[in-house]
């Protein structure tokens, strides 16, 4: 018997990141350094170092006490996940309390290796790396939130513009402000007229990084039932928003649907996090808010790619990681997404650049459910596709996902159990899934979901409009009935005349 688990990827060593902020510290290690890096393991603590640092100068005591006994914690969880010694970051309350050096050096010898305390510049640039990461591709201005400060930058593709730091953290403001909103938007709104590049995000997304625009962005989510509860690349109409907002930054959130699910010291924070949100709408005049799960952590770990690595398309990346993991055939996989694309074009149907890789990463992700019982693959292939930790896909794009995969197991005319997540495609996509689920259909037949057989099948175009999917003479004896009757199914979707035919 095995003793190694095959749940994980094998060419993978556990890299583990701590992160020290101004609220809180994280522990996250990591599956490996990869394109679309998985969490193995992930742990967090609202330590408040910055608590008070504007009236003191100094890391608030309590949460240096709490933070020491945590770091051990860390560092023996790292060891024991086989990582090592880890990576770990420090941003502004470590450099810039008086005693930051201090409790730097403590926490060295604790962790057993250097602490990089980052820069003002640095944080920004990694954090707008992390969005360049997950977003495909990310233009606008990238926005990160912590508990001292508030990093903005321009980012277009992979090219990232100068930033700017602004001391408008959570934990900063509300001791500025002494605990007045009203005194905290002005404070906001006269430290961002320095931004000066907000006015080129006119028109343009603005993503919202941080643990407490995360978590108003849960509450809004909530506020407005919305049907899938994935927080990356999570959008915010600005006219919608508005009055949500509004509301937060009144310091009514008790009412707020979900509010239970925050903790009290976080949702201390939400007015401020909201107050500083408003403003930066007023001064850049966005086109939408857009959440990113990934900041300065994720940035970090994809600086330390090749840049060839950089360059790879991090929902592919994901796709086809999980085939490996869980298909029964990761070629078969391969050879599905090739042979889509080429009967696409056969049925003269065009694609955008985006819907070429929706639709790979969907044949990538065909059979990833082959082990649940045949009656609830569908639904488990939904749920898992619609929920996984992808990113470089859009709300709308994990909606074509999920739902290609269930017709490909339910039938492409069931639309029992897809009302709510239905509601995130688009027409188009909704039509392009059941076709491509049409598609995946009548080849597992052919196939039986092994490799060698999709690339060999041919449309030919025949007489009176009819297009035949051409069986080759050797492998005649997979053609019958059932194959042929997916074909209908097909037919019926595309409105085209189709047959099943043996080559000569």
């Amino acid at each position: 018997m095995q003793s190694q688990s095959q749940g994980r990827l094998q060419d993978r060593s556990p890299v583990s990141i701590i992160d020290i902020g101004s609220n809180s510290i994280r522990l996250v290690i990591y599956e490996g350094i990869a394109r679309s890096p998985t969490v193995l393991f992930n742990e967090k603590m609202l330590a408040g170092l910055g608590r008070g640092i504007v009236s003191t100068g100094k890391l608030d005591p309590e949460g240096v006490t709490r933070a020491v006994d945590e770091f051990r914690r860390f560092r023996a969880l790292s060891e024991q996940a086989g990582a090592g010694e880890p990576y770990v970051i420090a941003t502004a309350a470590a450099r810039e309390a008086v005693n930051g050096p201090d409790f730097i050096h403590r926490a060295e010898e604790i962790l057993g290796t250097g602490i990089r305390v980052l820069s003002g510049r640095e944080e920004a640039h990694y954090s707008a790396l992390g969005v360049v990461s997950g977003f495909h591709p990310a233009q606008g201005i990238a926005g990160d939130l912590g508990g001292g400060s508030l990093e903005l930058v321009d980012v277009d593709g992979d090219r990232i513009g100068d930033g700017i730091t602004l001391p408008l953290g959570g934990l900063r403001l509300q001791d500025m402000a002494k605990n007045s909103l009203a005194a905290a938007a002005k404070i906001a709104r006269d430290e961002l007229a320095r931004a000066k590049l907000l006015k080129a995000g006119e028109g343009r997304a603005f993503y919202a990084v941080g643990g407490t625009w995360r978590n108003l962005a849960r509450l809004h989510m909530n506020a407005t039932s919305y049907p899938l509860a994935v927080m990356h690349h999570y959008e915010m109409g600005i006219e919608s928003s508005l009055s949500f907002l509004r509301q937060v930054a009144r310091g009514e959130v008790e009412k707020i649907k979900g509010i239970e699910g925050v903790s009290k010291n976080r949702r201390a924070l939400l007015p401020y996090g909201a107050a500083v949100l408003l403003e930066i709408i007023a001064a850049m005049k966005p086109s939408k808010i857009v959440v990113s799960a990934l900041g300065v952590r994720e940035g970090f770990l994809y600086s330390l790619l090749s840049a060839q690595e950089q360059r790879a398309d991090p929902l592919i990346s994901a796709s086809e990681e999980l085939a490996l993991l869980r298909a029964r055939s990761v070629t078969h996989a391969r050879e599905l997404a090739e042979w889509t694309g080429y009967s696409f074009a056969a049925f003269g149907l065009d694609e955008t650049e985006e819907e070429t890789r929706y639709r790979r990463a969907a044949c990538l992700l065909a059979d990833i459910g082959w082990r649940a019982h045949p009656e609830y693959r569908g639904t488990q292939s939904l749920n898992i596709i619609a929920h996984a930790s992808f990113i470089g896909v859009d709300h709308p794009g994990r909606a074509f996902l999920a739902l290609t995969n269930y017709f490909r197991h339910e039938g492409v005319f069931q639309d029992s159990g897809v009302a709510e997540i239905a509601k995130l495609a688009t027409p188009r996509y909704l039509e392009r899934a059941r076709l491509l689920g049409a598609m995946m259909r009548v080849v597992y037949l052919l196939s039986a979901s092994m490799p060698g057989v999709i690339p060999r099948l041919r449309w030919e175009a025949r007489a009176n409009g009819v297009l035949a999917l051409v069986v080759p003479k050797d492998l005649a004896g997979l053609a019958g009935e059932r194959p042929a009757g997916r074909l209908g199914h097909l037919a019926r979707v595309t409105g085209r005349k189709l047959e099943l035919a043996i080559g000569e």
